[in-house]
């Protein structure tokens, strides 16, 4: 059968037609869900050890946009203890390109067979696995709560971390086990990731006298921080790493901020613990800012009341985010710390105590005078570690 002919124009109108049905139908689909990792944004929370790292993760983990874990790399090291730190570095930076892009299937290496999502370090920390789809313990844009999620999200099928990943725009990370950005330049120049540091540092000397109070849980990863070939160590009278922590946040400070390359401008932020605590809603919307995200009413209500509690918190909550005054915790080494300790921690950290402008005390009496002000105005400055 002979198919009639259609006139020039007759097609020129029926393509037009089409081409109007198809903006139509992509005009009501809507935003696309984040399904593509293009489309995220990572934030990876760069610190170390007793800096304030679970409160600002915390931060992240309870913005409704955010899947967050809190530092995936632990099941490396414990898996790897008999490495250094430094040894260890790619296969901390290759688990954490997994995670970014969603693929849970990395932890395999290093998680049981028939794994739950209660196999994951610290899982709930994380408010995503205690909300749809992980969990139902919270709905999505609630605020959670470790102890319930705990309970009744625990024994949740692993694969479900992946889906509740993939269902979120922004993808949080918190780790404490990177002594060098160049480490991360791969992952900074990889097209598949939209990449952002934060790199947050607090106060030497309130590190260590946080770290006393933490002694046993932090043995293990003192043994790989110091070379000692699967050996724990819980008593460090050198203070070798404290020192440690001091030279790596210089490292990547200088990286940084005083020739950073091409390819990080504009996607670094150093944050002081101390800024926070004292002005935390203005540090926060700045956080966000810089990590696309915004703040609600609900998130601007809880970080009031979880950073003007009352104390400073007691040893049992050293990896807890609980109600404190963020104020009287970041001066509490003042207090707590003997003078020669401090001195010991000024001479070992001098150069970080410069570069990232905190004041060294010179006696017991300007330590305990708490009008002195030992936080000096953020600025560049030229330091290079010797």
């Amino acid at each position: 059968m002979r198919l009639p002919r259609m006139s020039s124009s007759a097609v020129t109108a029926l393509l037009l037609a089409q081409t109007c049905l198809l903006l139509f139908l992509v005009s009501r689909s809507g935003p696309s869900s984040p399904e593509s990792s293009q489309e995220r944004v990572h934030v990876l929370v760069l610190s170390s050890w007793r800096s304030g790292s679970s409160f600002v993760g915390q931060l992240f983990s309870q913005h409704p946009d955010v899947f967050y874990l809190m530092e995936p790399a632990w099941h490396v090291w414990v898996a790897l203890s008999q490495g250094s730190a430094s040894a260890l570095h790619m296969a901390v930076r290759d688990l954490i390109r997994s995670v970014f892009l969603c693929d849970m299937d990395v932890f395999d290496a290093y998680l049981p067979g028939r794994s739950k999502l209660s196999d994951l370090f610290q899982w709930a920390e994380s408010r995503a696995l205690c909300s749809p789809p992980a969990c139902s313990a919270f709905p999505r844009g609630a605020i959670s709560s470790e102890a319930v999620c705990k309970p009744l999200c625990a024994r949740r099928p692993f694969r479900l971390a992946q889906e509740a990943c993939r269902s979120y725009s922004h993808v949080v990370l918190k780790e404490v086990r990177f002594f060098n950005l160049r480490v991360l330049y791969p992952l900074l120049r990889d097209p598949a990731l939209n990449l952002r540091i934060v790199h947050l540092v607090r106060d030497p000397r309130a590190v260590l006298s946080s770290r006393q109070q933490a002694v046993w849980e932090l043995a293990r990863d003192n043994g790989i921080v110091l070379g000692t070939n699967g050996k724990w160590v819980k008593t460090d009278p050198g203070l070798r790493v404290v020192q440690e922590v001091c030279r790596s946040h210089v490292r990547i400070a200088e990286a940084a901020k005083l020739k950073p390359p091409p390819f990080l401008q504009g996607r670094y932020l150093l944050v002081r613990f101390e800024d926070l605590a004292r002005d935390p809603l203005a540090q926060i919307r700045e956080l966000y800012a810089f990590t696309g995200l915004s703040l609600t009413p609900q998130l601007e209500a809880w970080i009031y009341n979880i950073t003007h509690g009352a104390g400073v918190g007691s040893p049992l909550e050293a990896f807890q985010t609980t109600s404190r005054s963020a104020v009287n915790v970041s001066q509490a080494w003042r207090h707590k710390l003997p003078f020669a300790k401090i001195r010991q921690v000024q001479e070992l950290c001098a150069g970080a105590l410069q570069l990232l402008g905190y004041r060294p005390v010179s006696s017991e009496n300007e330590q305990r005078d708490l009008t002195q002000d030992l936080l000096l105005p953020q600025g560049p400055r030229s330091f290079s570690w010797s």
